[in-house]
């Protein structure tokens, strides 16, 4: 059954994406729910069902609810606005800092949209969402899996991240590699989510899957633009700061001869949905210096910030780099 599920998908992805596979990844251990049921997991139970009401109401009305809720949250998250305004304040310098404010108060807005955005991308149906969601740039996917050997997607974290996974999924067959929240609830429930909605879900951490799944001729989503150390990472210029880069994109084209597809996601300003472009591919890529080609993709990080600012995750430590001088953030 697994294998003829396997199967499938890779009917799917070597032709112009044309179906929706929403089949559970076989790899995924999930713990049962009765697990956390201990008292420490109650406020977050209430939370969630609170959340999974409210997303019951018409979409229209979910962005002033968000918004109300990331005001509430900007008035409590002292260190989160500290860390909001150090980045600000080193990627837009020319900013007033009345305008810093304004801007860090525009994004705890988008912060509390986020979280109803992520809700519906776990739980509402292909059915309401396809409505709300206009992806473009399909064309260059499947110019890429014609190739045959699967496509990167190279995304970026901005508020609408988790919707832009999500219609990719709506599209067709798509492999996702995500982290692992800190608090275990919250975990299982992602895991639960994105695991039935992607073909291939993939811990951060799991190469091997991660370079199976293009060469299965899988979309691969994918988002590197978090501080990262070790071997596969660098200092790369960000709006012209020394940031710790994941570099790992490179070598994982190399390996598999992936195309490289840069794609981001943009929540309406309007509130009447989401528009997510795939781009075109990146042309001689990957080159021989990595920290190159990570800096290419870096400067379009950069322009689609500049085209919706209060949009990117601006509430990371993205400049936090080992050593005495290494934290910018410190008070």
């Amino acid at each position: 059954m697994v294998e003829q599920r396997i199967r499938n998908a890779r009917v799917v992805g070597s032709s112009p994406i044309s179906g929706i596979i929403h089949s559970v990844n076989p790899n995924v251990q999930r713990v049962p729910l009765w697990r956390f049921l201990a008292p420490r997991f109650w406020p977050i139970w209430v939370g969630v069902g609170l959340v999974r009401l409210l997303i019951l109401l018409p979409f229209r009305l979910l962005t002033p609810i968000g918004r109300t809720f990331g005001r509430i949250a900007w008035c409590s998250a002292a260190r989160e606005r500290h860390v909001a305004a150090v980045n600000i304040r080193l990627c837009l310098s020319d900013l007033e800092p009345r305008e810093v404010k304004r801007l860090i108060r525009r994004h705890f807005e988008m912060l509390g949209c986020a979280l109803f955005d992520t809700a519906l991308v776990w739980w509402a149906s292909d059915q309401r969402l396809q409505p709300r969601v206009r992806l473009e740039g399909t064309e260059h996917l499947a110019q890429a899996l014609a190739r045959g050997h699967g496509a990167i997607l190279l995304s970026a974290h901005f508020t609408s991240l988790e919707m832009g996974a999500r219609a990719l999924a709506m599209h067709g067959a798509i492999a996702i590699t995500y982290q692992t929240p800190r608090n275990p609830l919250i975990a299982e429930l992602s895991l639960r989510a994105r695991a039935g909605r992607a073909q291939r879900a993939i811990s951060s951490g799991s190469v091997r899957d991660l370079l199976q799944s293009l060469k299965d001729n899988l979309p691969l989503w994918y988002a590197p633009d978090q501080t990262a150390f070790g071997k596969a990472s660098a200092v790369v210029p960000f709006f012209g700061q020394a940031a710790a880069t994941n570099v790992a994109t490179s070598r994982i084209a190399r390996i598999t001869g992936a195309t490289v597809l840069p794609y981001f996601p943009e929540r309406l300003a309007d509130g009447s949905g989401f528009l997510m472009r795939i781009l075109p591919p990146f042309e001689d890529f990957p080159s021989d210096d990595p920290i190159a080609d990570a800096a290419r993709f870096h400067a379009l990080i950069e322009a689609h910030v500049r085209r919706c600012p209060e949009q990117y995750v601006w509430t990371y430590k993205r400049f936090k780099r080992p050593g005495p001088d290494g934290d910018p953030y410190r008070r």
